[in-house]
């Protein structure tokens, strides 16, 4: 009886394996004649090419990384960045293999079989494909022709986003510009127009984000600051007795507790005051700043805070910490060291202005930006004495890399430089 049990289990066993075996061959063989059809199919397009078939397209980096022959820098930013931004010659976003082989590359490192280039092209992650220049665009020339009829001096809506589309693929709009318990709530109903929504014409908004360079002293700029609709003001920066080269006019102080001003006189009235996070502490104070409770010098500030703003809760923002995310790692490529704070990897907080204003406004501009390390000795900020020389102290921040980002908006007119320091 036992020997029956064990016959019987046995052939069981065999044919199991052979099913299994079948299937496997089977699905082998029709991989196999799916393979041996695309290839077939696309060696028309590459004998029309006049090209020598090979077993496979090699592609090459530099040693920056930099995919050669590609028109993106090493973060994605559009290499040819002229101040007319011609239409380029793209492939589309489906992987059109026509337009591919029309663009001859260097040879490069990477290998792809030349037989079957569509399904390896289309298993690229979205930003290879970008570096790698497959990807098509919003053509600069469409954008030209979509603000042509735009009087000079007026405001262009949506202007600014288009064109860091334009030279920054990987550019997302949509972020809210501070953190609160109900845009989540209320992200549905804004799409619409009564009576389905609460969504009003759009209004075209001019932003300026002002820094606290030098380079502001002696400029005049005021006027011209105080025009724009929205002005953004960092950390201490004073306005009063500085108003013809700063302005008088404040929409919204960004800053974080070692940076605020720290008498209340010198907080402007109807402005929001805007805390930037970069570490638990600053949330900490600003819990006490808003209770009013007595801030504590011990809870790991690493100069002296503010003891009290004089601004309500409804006065009082939290920036979306997502744009000192999309400055640091996406748009600038500082280290991203495990997601903290390390030596280098953390944005001025004028780079970080300048990413939200990218998703708030219409057009941007700054003033006030640049630091010119040839000049050791010019003052670092228009309102004291402090020279040029003390940036370098900073390990935080890398200014070289932020230059070379702001310098990148500037050269494609994303944003304006009015006082020529970038």
């Amino acid at each position: 009886m036992g020997l029956l049990v064990f016959v019987r289990n046995l052939l069981l066993a065999l044919c199991l394996f052979l099913v299994l075996g079948f299937l496997y061959y089977s699905a082998w063989k029709l991989h196999l004649l799916q393979w041996e059809e695309d290839s077939s199919k696309y060696s028309h397009s590459s004998s029309s090419q006049e090209k020598p078939v090979s077993d496979s397209v090699v592609l090459s980096f530099d040693s920056a990384g930099q995919a050669l022959g590609s028109e993106y820098d090493r973060l994605g930013f559009l290499l040819n960045l002229d101040s007319k931004l011609l239409p380029r010659t793209l492939c589309t976003v489906v992987f059109d293999l026509d337009c591919i082989l029309e663009s001859p590359r260097e040879p490069k490192k990477l290998l792809m079989p030349a037989s079957h280039p569509l399904e390896i092209l289309k298993s690229l992650s979205e930003d290879t494909a970008f570096a790698l220049g497959f990807l098509k665009l919003p053509r600069p020339a469409e954008l030209a022709t979509k603000y042509a009829n735009f009087s000079e001096g007026a405001c262009k809506p949506g202007y600014a986003s288009a064109l860091m589309t334009a030279i920054f693929p990987r550019f997302s709009k949509p972020a809210p510009m501070f953190l609160d318990d109900s845009f989540r709530k209320w992200a549905r109903i804004r799409e619409f127009v009564p009576p389905f929504g609460i969504k009003g014409q759009l209004r075209c908004r001019r932003c300026i984000i002002v820094g606290n360079g030098g380079v502001l002293a002696n400029k005049s700029l005021g006027s011209r600051i105080d025009d724009y609709d929205i002005v953004v003001r960092l950390n201490s920066a004073p306005v009063k007795g500085f108003e013809k080269d700063v302005g008088s006019k404040t929409t919204l102080r960004i800053t974080y507790p070692e940076g605020a001003m720290q008498r209340p006189e010198q907080y402007e009235r109807d402005s929001l005051f805007v805390l930037a996070g970069f570490k638990w502490q600053d949330f900490k104070w600003l819990k006490y700043i808003v209770y009013k409770e007595r801030v504590s010098a011990s809870d790991g500030f690493w100069k002296s805070v503010a003891t009290r703003v004089p601004k309500e809760p409804p006065e009082i923002r939290i920036l979306n910490p997502y744009f000192i995310q999309e400055a640091a790692f996406t748009l600038i490529g500082l280290p991203f060291n495990n997601g903290l704070m390390g030596r280098g990897n953390i944005p001025t907080l004028g780079s970080v202005a300048v990413t939200m204003a990218l998703h708030g406004c219409d057009e941007v501009a700054v003033a006030g930006f640049g630091y010119d390390m040839s000049t050791p000795n010019a003052p670092l900020h228009y309102y004291e004495t402090v020279r040029m020389a003390a940036i370098k102290e900073s390990w935080t921040h890398n200014i070289q890399r932020e230059k070379e980002f702001l310098r990148k908006l500037v050269k494609a007119r994303v944003i304006t430089d009015l006082s020529s320091g970038i």
